[in-house]
């Protein structure tokens, strides 16, 4: 599927990360058992994983296109809705990535070895044996490509798009950890850091890794028939498991040595190369059909997705076609849903769910509609020019479509040189990336910038290989395809309740928005009467001043000693007389700040929080009142659940910020009263 480059926004191995011992050792042992099992008894393996994979396909096949159908409409609805504006962190973050970096990580999300592979083999495949119809006609050439981008299409990067938003939605708003039990604590509470958090976890795992073998396996598959095409090295499964050994060694050099920003530049690279191999296709190819065919592609794609997306063919169904194609990627893309929404999450944070949805969906699929359009249309046109023998070669040896197609252009072994070092840098950082992620996904981590450690990413990088070569042995491409269906099941469940999670959550941020609308809407503490006295308030005078003062981190540290502790103290104190369980402290967050806050439990989940944390930035110039001195000032922010509210009380008065802890209580309270209220 997509090769993501997973390093790019991390901080390193996390000394501190344990592995979770059930997690770890259950999909290890699954793993190992069923690489060993196919290693040994291939054709044992072979037979069983038939039958499951017919099993699966009869019986849930419309539970898969159902699944896929449902997850995009979802994602859609939610970034078109007003829920669309609520941020992938705190409400004061922002971006860590400008948009076109951003863009650029999106783009190479959805690169990888196996769209070059299935860019040739599934246009040519479906326009000489297409679901429906006869093969070889002018309706099937138009059929063939459509059927390609809707494999590939935005169905998939629907699935990628919901996990990536709910990993980063529950990590970096709802401060929990960056892992797939996280979503579904709107469901189940606490009880996801007991068994059904294991049995989540566990299942990601497993169709994480089946799913990377399938990629792993289609990428060895082409790439030693590009060696064979290239220096002669013979096609067989000696030089795939040489290419599978290359896998694991350069995954586990990057897990010691730390070698993951090299390889993401490599990768940043790769994008461009793969872009000017297209490129390549289209002026050297026939340029006019190609861009014609491209613009009818897109058209038609357009215009028959509804119909294709709920296509179970109930009346006349081709089972080997539908397990073969549809339901295949509908596993695959499940398979590596986490895998690719972990990164998504982390490279996310700070963005709108608006922008994340449009982002996802919209860029990394415009690549594709241009690669399949190049290549597949390139294909198919060779074929109706009368060399049948390339079709019909491409059909029964699947790997060798690529190449040939490149054989058809001008300095060949050059443009094809570069096509194999595409593939293969995609394929061992798909290994790399892949290894670093079920690491994670198996493993405790002490924040979501963690990683885990190399010794658990090296196993997995080994375990992988290790299942890759096994079922190659039972039955190449075919049985991997199989074996992705079958795993993919179990976590296609999940998705559900990753889904149902996700929607709990947000309508809880609706009902909270909505509370903002009827609460007290005023701050009490700016106010302050015609006499400019009352009640420990400021004249309109000091009030001037303060706002054209900028303090120091001294007079910062004074004013939460002297000011805010005793106020959110005396706060706690009442709410403890009133039988609520309060808590106000002078402490220190993750990054060693200095804050004070005070902590009310309202029951069933309904923490009240109110934070005033420093914050140093640079001072504003207003009209000719330059400030002297330095050029940066500290600023006291409030920080409430939902993170900072940008507002400053350095200066208040002990009962301005009094009644601003109350402003925002009251405003608590009526969204836990609209929450309880709503049914």
């Amino acid at each position: 599927m997509s090769e993501v480059q997973t390093d790019a926004p991390t901080a390193g191995s996390e000394p501190g990360a344990r592995i979770k011992p059930v997690v770890f050792y259950g999909s290890a042992a699954v793993t190992l058992a069923v690489a060993l099992w196919a290693i040994i008894a291939p054709t044992s393996a072979s037979d069983t994983i038939g039958a499951v994979v017919g099993w699966t396909s009869e019986w849930f096949g419309w539970f898969y296109i159902l699944l896929t159908t449902l997850v995009l409409v979802f994602v859609i609805v939610v970034g078109a809705s007003r829920l669309g504006r609520t941020r992938l962190g705190p409400e004061h973050s922002r971006p860590e990535f400008s948009t076109f970096a951003w863009a650029s990580m999106l783009f190479a999300a959805g690169i990888g070895t196996d769209l070059m592979f299935f860019a040739v083999v599934e246009p040519v495949t479906q326009y000489l044996t297409p679901p429906r119809g006869e093969g070889g006609t002018l309706q099937a050439a138009e059929d063939a490509t459509v059927w390609t981008l809707f494999h590939y299409g935005i169905s998939g990067w629907g699935l990628y798009a919901l996990m990536g938003m709910a990993l980063a939605y529950f990590a970096y708003r709802r401060n929990l950890p960056l892992a797939i039990r996280s979503a579904l604590y709107p469901i189940f509470g606490k009880r996801i850091h007991g068994g059904i958090g294991t049995a989540v976890d566990l299942a990601a795992v497993l169709g994480t890794i089946f799913g990377v073998a399938a990629s792993l396996g289609i990428g060895v598959v082409l790439l030693n028939y590009g060696l064979t095409f290239l220096f002669g090295i013979p096609e067989g499964t000696g030089a795939q498991i040489g290419l599978v050994a290359v896998a694991v060694i350069m995954a586990t050099v990057s897990a010691v040595s730390g070698v993951d920003r090299g390889i993401k530049l490599l990768s940043q690279l790769n994008v461009l190369l793969a872009i000017g191999l297209a490129l390549y296709l289209l002026v050297a190819g026939n340029t006019v059909f190609l861009l014609n065919a491209l613009v009818q592609n897109v058209g038609d794609f357009v215009s028959s997705f509804p119909g294709l997306t709920l296509e179970t063919f109930a009346f006349d169904q081709p089972v080997d076609w539908l397990s073969s194609w549809t339901l295949f990627f509908w596993a695959w893309w499940i398979a590596w849903a986490s895998f690719v929404g972990l990164f998504l999450a982390r490279i996310s944070r700070g963005r709108t769910i608006r922008q994340f949805v449009a982002g996802t969906l919209i860029i990394p699929f415009s690549y594709i509609v241009m690669w399949i359009s190049i290549f597949g249309n390139s294909a198919i046109e060779v074929i109706r020019n009368g060399d049948v023998a390339f079709g019909q070669n491409t059909v029964e040896n699947n790997a060798q479509g690529f190449y040939q197609l490149l054989a058809q252009y001008p300095a060949v072994p050059f443009i094809a040189g570069v096509a194999t070092f595409v593939g293969l840098l995609f394929y061992v950082t798909s290994a790399d990336s892949a290894a670093l992620v079920m690491a994670n996904l198996s493993s405790h981590l002490r924040t979501p910038q963690s990683d885990g450690t190399p010794a658990v990413r090296i196993f997995w990088a080994v375990a992988t290989g290790l299942l890759t070569v096994g079922m190659l042995l039972v039955g190449g491409v075919p049985a991997l395809q199989n074996a992705t269906i079958i795993m993919g099941l179990p976590f296609a469940f999940v998705i559900l309740l990753v889904m149902y999670g996700l929607y709990k959550a947000l309508r809880v941020e609706d009902m909270h928005a909505a509370s903002q609308q009827y609460a007290l809407r005023s701050s009490i503490s700016g106010r302050s009467p015609a006499d400019g006295q009352h009640h420990g308030g400021l004249g309109w005078r000091q009030r001037l001043d303060r706002a054209m003062s900028f303090p120091g981190r001294d007079r910062a540290e004074e004013f939460l000693d002297e000011v805010a502790l005793p106020a959110v103290e005396e706060v706690a104190t009442h709410l403890e007389e009133r039988g609520v369980e309060a808590d106000a402290r002078k402490d220190r967050d993750e990054d060693r700040t200095t804050i004070v806050e005070l902590v009310a439990d309202l029951g069933a989940g309904h923490q009240f929080l109110y934070r005033i944390r420093p914050r140093e930035v640079p001072i504003p110039v207003y009209g000719r009142a330059v400030p002297k001195g330095t050029d940066t000032y500290t600023r006291l922010e409030v920080h409430l659940q939902d993170g900072g509210q940008d507002y400053d009380v350095m200066g208040y008065t002990y009962g301005q910020l009094t009644d601003d802890i109350l402003d925002q209580y009251e405003r608590h309270l009526e969204y836990v009263r609209i929450q309880q209220f709503s049914g």
